[in-house]
């Protein structure tokens, strides 16, 4: 029987889910979870590289619960996907620990994303954290020893150095990693509701699967349409207009789609008519998905438990992994096993406050 590949894929726990995150990881995930042995991490370790404070950690196990919810009721199956929480696998900091030592400063400040990243969170300088935020990703990927790993644009040079650490680790000590593939996204980014060419959650320009019918509403109508367009009679663009890349992702009846986009660019329906389909495509999409995540809200501990067992499955994978590059480069000597074993096996409880 032919081994199915391995994917590592994730989310940093900074906010709830939007729409831009169906669009660009959920829905290849369902599809993905029948053919692949797929790991799905709750990344709150990389959140804080950017969202450091007392009270941003604090909303963690929130957020987190909040997009687990999200993950099932968008039918992300637990009994085929592995969902584990990053702070709770101890050797995932271990094994950033090696890795950093095999990539200089300059190669981590050629990565364009983290100039953008520290910008984006308002932070005044680059801190140490989130100089690695890249090594600590290639641990993530290298630790459960992913055959591919799904990747934005944003994300394309974190990867390259993924590879470049997996294949120096090799030629260092001896093959012990697999080179991961790289898997672009199937369908790319939903932009912002402002015009801004990707949503994103901390910059306010996102329609949320948490989002209510009335919230839904007024983030459409206020959205960003063709700025030049003062009258709905005249001719308008729709190469570029967030509500028109919005209705080319939801709506299912593409007839009107190519309807709506003719009589935009003659000049004879206006921003509102066209605003107020895309509002009932919209509520009628997230209606269905947010009936389940009540029913899942319903089941005691589900959120818990499900990352209980996640998590394990995890640890275990990673143990395994750090045994064998620990061998590879001379650290499990019998000196250091002898120590290990005098010591006490503790319980490791991840910052964020989840029971694991």
């Amino acid at each position: 029987m032919e081994t199915r590949k391995r994917i590592l894929t994730g989310d940093r726990p900074t906010g709830p889910l939007h729409l831009g995150h169906y669009i660009g990881s959920l829905r290849d995930r369902v599809q993905l979870q029948d053919t692949c042995e797929t790991f799905l991490l709750i990344a709150d370790l990389h959140t804080l590289t950017t969202h450091a404070s007392p009270e941003k950690i604090a909303r963690l196990p929130e957020i987190i619960e909040s997009i687990v919810l999200d993950y099932l009721a968008f039918g992300i199956d637990p009994e085929k996907v592995t969902i584990f929480l990053q702070s709770a696998v101890p050797q995932t900091a271990e094994l950033a620990l090696l890795l950093g030592n095999l990539s200089s400063t300059a190669r981590l400040e050629q990565l364009p994303s983290l100039k953008d990243m520290a910008r984006a969170a308002g932070l005044h300088g680059m801190t140490y954290g989130l100089l690695g935020y890249p090594v600590l990703m290639a641990a993530d990927i290298l630790l459960v020893r992913a055959d591919l790993v799904p990747v934005g644009k944003d994300n394309e040079a974190h990867i390259e150095l993924t590879h470049e650490l997996a294949r120096r680790f090799n030629h260092l000590y001896g093959e012990t990693f697999p080179v991961p593939e790289t898997l672009p996204g199937q369908a790319g980014t939903l932009p912002g509701t402002d015009g801004a060419a990707k949503m994103g959650k901390s910059q306010g320009n996102a329609i949320l699967l948490s989002d209510s019918p009335e919230t839904i509403h007024r983030k459409v109508m206020g959205m960003y349409t063709d700025p030049a367009r003062i009258r709905a009679d005249i001719p308008g663009t729709v190469e570029g207009n967030p509500v028109f890349a919005y209705l080319e992702a939801f709506d299912t009846e593409k007839d009107r789609v190519k309807q709506l986009e003719e009589q935009y660019r003659a000049g004879t329906i206006g921003d509102v008519a066209v605003k107020k389909v895309l509002i009932e495509v919209l509520q009628q999409f997230i209606a269905p998905f947010q009936a389940r995540r009540r029913e899942l809200q319903k089941q005691p501990n589900l959120v818990e438990d499900l990352l209980a067992t996640g998590t394990h499955r995890a640890r275990e994978e990673a143990a395994k992994t750090m045994d064998v590059a620990r061998s590879r480069m001379g650290l499990n000597n019998s000196t250091r096993r002898r120590a290990a074993a005098s010591q006490e096996t503790l319980a490791v409880t991840p910052f964020t406050g989840a029971m694991i």
